[in-house]
Order: structure tokens, then sequence, then C-alpha cells
């Protein structure tokens, strides 16, 4: 949702004082400002909720409303969805019963800053007038993640359990299939299952993208795919954006701090990966595997496994095993085929084998990952379906699926090799 915005301009007006927010998020860049899920603005006048630069999530009210909580806890794993539940009801004789907020279906009770309204303010929410902004302060506060199954209800304040359940098997919190609340005048319930914001709930409370592009992602609570993870002490000087998929170089000429690794990892199974090279600079790599214990000196070519080089080369760790083969260029496709079990791994370029297998892989835990290099850009298709914000080209946009069944390609993996995702992983 970078540099989306969504809005509604209700008409209507309902409760100022009793609301509840439900909405699944995925976090993609961390300590870059605060990052709205929604904001109400009321001709200046805001009530928010947001993930801080600081990765807290806060709740915080302008004017007399005097509402203010930030939480202890962090959130900033951005491999992992979380479900965020706030219920409003300044009505309510007890001060600390007015604002709840639930974290993966756990109530929240640490926090930094709680400070409650007065019993029965205005919470300047569900206003026949002014804006609600789904992602966005207006035009800045960006979320640069994804969201899913947004609910937003006025005039009831419900707990998380209204929205989520526990999995009897898994035991993980999961998104209740058949929710049963009553939305009320300016409710709704807009991104479920993509990035339609036309309201489900019944209420016709439709939502505008006035600006910005709002991509859709098979990412989502009950599979969740491997993205970049900006975490890692190696990706310190690149940028990540469109959900941690594109990784964009910081312009120097480090090696050792422009990678970008996955954030899950292989140590068995058979695993497809899809890089764009959006733009090609120098030797940078586009693609390779890095076992999770190499201490990391230097570039790909000198500590991966096994790892593309734009200048036609295929190298494992510093020796160049490959060579004469075609350079890369910007627009260039790279597939990666790894059999963890076996030991083999496999590039592709356009489609087409790139190069002859690598074999004889030592086992343990491997990233996909790639090294940028001096401003070049590369974009990850983990089997989203996308590269940055285009969709896959290959069948007009529909592309192909993993043997897991649920992701979508550019080009046909080889039979058997799945998407790095959560339901591949339990294939």
């Amino acid at each position: 949702m970078a540099n989306t915005n969504v809005l509604r301009n209700p008409s209507s007006a309902g409760s100022s004082e009793v609301g509840t927010l439900s909405v699944w998020t995925k976090r993609a860049k961390v300590t870059n400002g605060h990052q709205n899920i929604i904001t109400f603005d009321q001709s200046g006048t805001y009530f928010e909720v947001y993930y801080k630069a600081t990765d807290e999530i806060q709740v915080y009210a302008t004017s007399h409303t005097n509402a203010d909580l930030t939480t202890k806890r962090k959130f900033r794993d951005t491999n992992a969805w979380y479900h965020v539940v706030l219920a409003i009801d300044s009505t309510q004789s007890t001060a600390s019963n007015r604002l709840k907020l639930y974290i993966n279906g756990e109530q929240i009770t640490d926090f930094f800053t709680a400070t409650y309204p007065g019993q029965g303010n205005n919470m300047y929410i569900n206003r026949g007038s002014g804006t609600i902004n789904v992602g966005s302060l207006g035009s800045s506060n960006y979320y640069t993640g994804s969201m899913s199954h947004f609910h937003w209800i006025d005039g009831t304040a419900y707990d998380a359990s209204a929205f989520g359940e526990t999995d009897a098997t898994t035991g993980e919190w999961k998104i209740k299939a058949n929710v049963s609340v009553t939305y009320g005048t300016n409710g709704f319930f807009i991104l479920k299952d993509g990035n339609s914001v036309t309201d489900q709930s019944g209420n016709s409370n439709n939502f505008t993208v006035a600006s910005g592009t709002l991509t859709k992602t098979l990412d989502c609570p009950s599979n969740v795919f491997a993205t970049l993870n900006p975490l890692l002490y190696e990706s310190r000087d690149n940028t990540f954006s469109n959900g941690n998929n594109t990784v964009t170089n910081a312009g120097s000429n480090d090696w050792s701090n422009h990678y970008g690794s996955s954030t899950l990892a292989m140590s068995s199974g058979k695993w497809y990966v899809e890089s764009k090279v959006v733009t090609r600079v120098g030797s940078q790599a586009p693609l390779g595997i890095i076992s999770t214990t190499e201490v990391i000196n230097s570039s790909l070519q000198d500590d991966g496994r096994g790892a593309v080089i734009s200048s036609g080369e295929i190298a494992v760790y510093g020796s160049v095993v490959q060579s004469g083969l075609t350079t890369i260029a910007s627009g260039d496709i790279i597939g990666a085929a790894f059999d963890a079990t076996n030991g083999t791994l496999q590039f592709y370029r356009n489609g087409s084998t790139y190069g002859s297998q690598l074999t004889s892989i030592p086992s343990g835990e491997y990233y996909f990952t790639c090294n940028s290099y001096d401003g070049g850009q590369i974009a990850f298709n983990f089997g989203n379906g996308y590269f940055s914000t285009t969709a896959v080209a290959t069948n007009s946009g529909n592309g192909y699926a993993g043997a897991e069944g649920s992701s979508i390609f550019n080009y046909q993996p080889p039979t058997g090799y799945k998407a790095l995702s959560t339901k591949g992983l339990n294939l």
C-alpha cells in the first residue's frame, strides 16, 4: 500500500463514542516514520491508529478526546501477520475499558503511555463529514505493507473473538470464516481476499483509491509467503519497497551491506523463486542461495553457495564455476530451482535454463538472496504473481502455480517445485 491513499467521505453520522477496528496487517518497511492503519480526519482533528517509526502501535486522538495508548511491545516481524483489534467505548465507567487493544487474540495491557478518554467523550469517529483514510494520513504516513479483512464497526465494541479464533490443530490465531457483527451506519468491510475496496458489509460504504496503486497479493494470514528481510544486518544500506519484495541499492559500493535475503529458509524440499532485474548495475548478483549460518564478509559471489552474476557467470563461494553465459540485462527475469533435499540448484533466464545444474550442495538451511550494487534495483516474486506493482506477463497475467497450487509465477516452475510459503512448507 506504499503511497496509496484509500478514502471515504461519509455523509451520515453514526456513533461518536463507540466503534471497533479489526484488520490483519503484515509489515513491510520498519523505522520509516509513522504508518497509519486508519485515520478519521474531521477538519484537522484526528483519531488515528498506527505503527510508530519505533515499531510500537499507538492509538491517538487530538483535541479534548485525550486518548493516547502506546504499546511497550514492538511489532518488527516483517514475515508475520498481526491481527489488530481496537474496541472503543467512551461510555464505560472504568477508564481502561474505554479503549481495548488486542493483537492476535490477546489483549494488550502493558503500555508506555496509557491515557484514556473521559467518560462519554466524543472520539471523532463515525462523523457525518470529514474523511476516513485507510493506510495513510491523507497524503502522508503511508502504510507500506499488506492489509487483509479490514472491518470497521460503527456503534458496537467487540473483542477479538468476534473476528478471529484459535486453530484447533495448530493453536495459531486465525481469521474467523463467518463473522457475525452489526456494522452500523458507517461500518464497512473491505480488502477481503484481495485488493477490492468495495464494501462487503452490505452497507455499500465503498472506498476510493484516490492515489497510488493498491496491489493484490496472494500473501495472506492463512498462507504467508516469504519476502525479503530488511532486518538482516547485511541489508542495512538497502531500501525495501512493495511489501519488502523490491530492493534498491543505496548507491555505495560496499557489497556486504547490500543483501536482500528471504524471510523463510529451506532445509529440505524443492523450491522455486523468480527475481527481475529492474535496473542492472555492474556485477550485481540478482539471485542465489546462501547458508543461514554464513558469516557475510563480502559479496554473494564470494559468500554464496550459488549465485548468478550479471556479467554472465555463476559463482560458488568465491570461485567462478561457469562463465561465458549471456550477460544479464535490465528486464531479465532470473529463476532458481533449489532442491534442498538432494543438494542441487538450477538457474533460469527468461524461462530457459541458465548454465548447468549445481550439485553436491551440502545439507543445511539456506535463504534465497540477491546482492544489489551501486543504485541497482531487483524485484522478487516469491509466488505472489507480481514484480513490484506489475503483474506477471506470461499467460495474460495469470502465470503458473508452483506444486503447492497457491502461487503465481511468470514461468512454469519445474515439476514438484513449490513457492516458499507456509503452505509450501507444510505440503
